[in-house]
């Protein structure tokens, strides 16, 4: 009898662990938003901005001016683009891509496995210029 407890008080045990490993791994968390819904996904917050890739980008840049980043990185292409920067001493990676006229992604990383609170706070000051123009 004492064993079957046992294993069953070890198998809910594992099975806790597991449920909550498989969280991690698949790694998904949706949080609304003014400008449409954030993505934390494998150390990535991602959410869209109903503006064009040129002011998106202007936007990111000027994030990380405010934000003191340095050793900035950008890579503009066609319809995408990167930005690593350094801010607070933290790896900072902006992937900024074009859906469609006034319609653009971006999605940080901040960290080597992410930051969510951080990511956010770069998102909301992106957020704030573009509210600007």
């Amino acid at each position: 009898m004492k064993r079957n407890i046992f294993g069953l008080i070890y198998l809910s045990v594992i099975l806790f662990l597991f449920s909550g490993c498989a969280a991690l791994v698949v790694g998904g968390a949706a949080v609304g938003a003014g400008t449409g819904t954030y993505f934390y996904v494998n150390g990535e917050l991602k959410t869209d901005y109903y503006a064009s890739f040129d002011k998106t980008w202007n936007a990111c840049e000027k994030t990380i001016a405010d934000m003191r980043g340095i050793e900035v990185v950008p890579v503009k292409e066609i319809a995408q683009g990167k930005i690593t920067t350094v801010i607070n001493g933290e790896k900072v990676k902006f992937d900024i891509t074009y859906k469609s006229k006034n319609f653009t992604t971006v999605a940080i990383r901040v960290g080597l496995i992410g930051n969510k609170l951080s990511s956010q706070l770069l998102h909301d000051k992106i957020a704030e210029y573009l509210a600007k123009n």
